[in-house]
This record gives structure tokens, C-alpha cells and sequence, in this order.
């Protein structure tokens, strides 16, 4: 992922301040054209006014929710990643923002360190997830060896599934288009189409719903 410019999503100027300071590092010089809003009607202008390549978003504004942010993001920027760094860590919290599209979920009291490293992974087109939530969202999946049968209206196609297996290896859009042999633009309408019947917005989500629902091992 390009970061090139980036819209911060914070009331608190201290977080401000430093989520700045980190992504100067991870984008050193003039590279990196990062904005701030401190509302989501702030948050909108701005996006409007774009371009953004990645909007990190807190889930408590003034005005409302970092998730109905990113769920208007979805529906109106639809390019601009979202991920969520926020101080919450309740379960519904953290899957209502995936679901809604974020494509990472870090936490706010983690050393500058562990920052830096996930915001550089979303270079190499990664979704960070902060260990801790990682390890709740594995906590949650089923025990058994036998995978849950997926509901009928869930159906993808032999090429989804390939596509998705793909997807949860790590393989970006590029990639995958190289090793089937196939257009990058084929390979992205596969990919909404999967989003579209998993009901989700990001990879990550895409991953996790169909592991959840015994698509993938």
C-alpha cells in the first residue's frame, strides 16, 4: 500500500501528536501528506476533499463512532484503507470495525516499536492486528477439527475459493493475478464478489468470516 497521504481520525492531540511523529518515521521527508480531523464531520470533508491512501481511526469521536466513519469511508471512499487504533478493546467493538471494513485493528498503549511495525506492514499490503486481539479473534473460533458447514446462501465459486485461500496466505491482488494467470482487474472483481457474499468489507474480515464459517482450514 501506497502511504503517501494519510488522514489521522483523533480528538486528542496528544494521540495526535504522536501518531504523526510515527508515521514520519515510517514515511520519512516530504513522502508522507498527513492530514487531521477531530470529528467525523471533520473526518468527511477531508476525505471528500482526498485523495487518502489510509485513514487511522479512533472509535470514539465527539460526534459519533470511529465505525460509522468507516462505514461511510465504505461506501463513499471506498479506496481508502481503514484501520482502527483505539484504546478499546471490547469484542463487539473490534468486530463491528472489521466487519464494517477496517483492514487492521491496533491499540493505542502498545510501545512506538510495535506501532511502527504494524503501520510498515501495511506497506507490503499486510492487515496489522494487534496480538492480544489476534488471540481473542482465534479464542472464538471452533475447537473441532471438523469445520462448521457453511449456510447454503453462502456459495462461492471454485475461483473464490482458490482466490481466498490466496487471500489468507498473504497473497496480495498482484500476486495472485500473476500465479493464476489472470488479469489484476478479474482478480479484484472475484475479490468484491467475495466480500459480497461474505457480507464484509476487508480482507482481514474475509479471511475471518470464512474460517469461521469452515470455508477455509
Amino acid at each position: 500500500m501506497q502511504l503517501s497521504s494519510i488522514l489521522i481520525v483523533d480528538d486528542m492531540q496528544a494521540s495526535l501528536a504522536r501518531l504523526e511523529r510515527l508515521l514520519r518515521e515510517v514515511v520519512p521527508g516530504p513522502q508522507a501528506h498527513v492530514r487531521a480531523a477531530a470529528d467525523l464531520a471533520g473526518a468527511r470533508d477531508l476525505l471528500l476533499a482526498g485523495p487518502f491512501d489510509l485513514a487511522l481511526v479512533d472509535m470514539q469521536l465527539p460526534d459519533g463512532t470511529g465505525i460509522e466513519l468507516i462505514h461511510w469511508m465504505r461506501a463513499h471512499v471506498p479506496a481508502v484503507q481503514a484501520v482502527v487504533v483505539s484504546a478499546f478493546v471490547e469484542e463487539e467493538a473490534i468486530f463491528s470495525a472489521l466487519r464494517a471494513g477496517a483492514v487492521g485493528y491496533l491499540l493505542k498503549d502498545r510501545d512506538d516499536v510495535e506501532l511502527i511495525v504494524a503501520l510498515r506492514s501495511l506497506q507490503r499490503g499486510g492487515a496489522p492486528i494487534d496480538p492480544m486481539i489476534a488471540r481473542r479473534i482465534l479464542a472464538l473460533l471452533p475447537e473441532e477439527a471438523t469445520p462448521v458447514p457453511a449456510p447454503p446462501e453462502v456459495n462461492l465459486s471454485e475461483r473464490e475459493r482458490g482466490i481466498l485461500g490466496m487471500v489468507a496466505q498473504g497473497y496480495g491482488n498482484r500476486e495472485i493475478a500473476e500465479l493464476l494467470g489472470l488479469s489484476r482487474l478479474t482478480v479484484e472483481a472475484h475479490t468484491r464478489n467475495i466480500y459480497r457474499k461474505l457480507a464484509v468489507g476487508s480482507r482481514t474480515a474475509a479471511v475471518f468470516e470464512a474460517r469461521v464459517l469452515g470455508l477455509l482450514p
